[in-house]
């Protein structure tokens, strides 16, 4: 199958990215695992947990971003760029899995608090503090929309939050002796990522249900097009979906009065999907006349998909238009 017109944009900085991320997690998560087991501090040992998982989903992400790259085969027809979305979907259940343990472990602590060594504690959680600034410092890109990338930056986020948190818990608890307040902040630093991680899991989902993307209204845009053009008559089944949030997908059948307009209509209508909404992946059925072959086979309730279609009255086709609904 074909892909023309379709944009294939490089992965290798991405995944650089992702592996250089990998390696300083690796390394400040054996650190945390150690000084959390011998302080006996639920925020390190928290922390920790948070890298182990982050190690899990920053190679995650690094091996879908690889996938991603490879071409359409005969199975897969738009090629493995999902990949990316599916893996942020596990990294968003696997954070949320997570995040239901701290919840637990700390209820258990508020019930049976524990002896803490406080300076240990603090230096500790100030290395893994350090160690996820360079890790947030490398995955961050101002605008990103890549959910596999968001989703591995998240865990990130989460051990940042980790971190901070622990330090503020072993400077209260050296001071004050008040050791609660070591799961008191794991608590809300699981309220905070978790927050995230539910919209990640929401946004990843809504992809993998083929959902329309939020930034595209489908209504205006099927008005605008019967609007380009006396030679496009109008528009209908109009249908938008995403296969990744970087790269929607299109198809519609589009009206034209002769047979001799289909080409000019079909390149109008791509160049203007293109520019104004960075639609490359299209697929246009021309239709000449009013008359659409498919729409015995279209379901009565339809898709909430508008119909538009030009005033025929007007021979310029200034854009009087009619909306209706299959």
């Amino acid at each position: 199958m074909s892909d023309c017109g379709h944009d294939h944009h490089g992965h290798t900085n991405n995944t650089q990215r992702l592996l250089w991320a990998l390696g300083v997690i690796v390394v400040f998560m054996i650190v945390e695992i150690i000084g959390g087991v011998i302080s006996g501090s639920l925020a390190l040992l928290a922390d920790a947990s948070h890298m182990f998982t982050d190690a899990f989903a920053l190679a995650l992400a690094a091996s879908a971003q690889i996938l991603a790259a490879r071409p359409a085969d005969k199975k897969l027809h738009f090629g493995y760029r999902r990949a990316q979305v599916l893996a942020a979907f596990v990294n968003g259940i696997l954070m949320t899995v997570l995040l239901i343990w701290i919840v637990w472990e700390a209820v258990r602590r508020f019930a049976n608090p524990i002896e803490i060594n406080a300076p240990l504690m603090l230096g500790v959680a100030i290395a893994g503090l350090l160690a996820n600034a360079v890790a947030f410092l490398i995955l961050h890109q101002r605008g990103q929309r890549d959910l596999n990338m968001r989703g591995a930056l998240l865990h990130v986020v989460g051990d940042l939050l980790g971190s901070a948190a622990a330090i503020i818990a072993a400077i209260v608890i050296a001071l004050t002796g008040w050791t609660q307040i070591d799961p008191l902040l794991s608590l809300v630093v699981a309220f905070l990522i978790g927050l995230s991680a539910l919209r990640l899991i929401r946004e990843a989902g809504f992809v993998l249900l083929e959902g329309a993307p939020t930034t595209i209204d489908v209504a205006k845009l099927s008005e605008e097009i019967p609007d380009l053009s006396p030679s496009i008559t109008g528009v209908h089944r109009v249908q938008i979906s995403q296969i990744t949030p970087e790269h929607p997908r299109l198809t519609m059948h589009l009206n034209v009065a002769h047979g001799d307009d289909i080409a000019d209509a079909l390149a109008t209508a791509k160049r203007h999907l293109a520019k104004k909404y960075n639609i490359r992946q299209s697929t246009i059925q021309v239709e000449i006349g009013d008359e659409c072959p498919d729409r015995e086979f279209i379901s009565s309730e339809g898709f909430g998909v508008t119909t538009v279609r030009a005033d025929a009255n007007d021979e310029k086709y200034s854009g009087n238009l009619a909306v209706q609904k299959h």
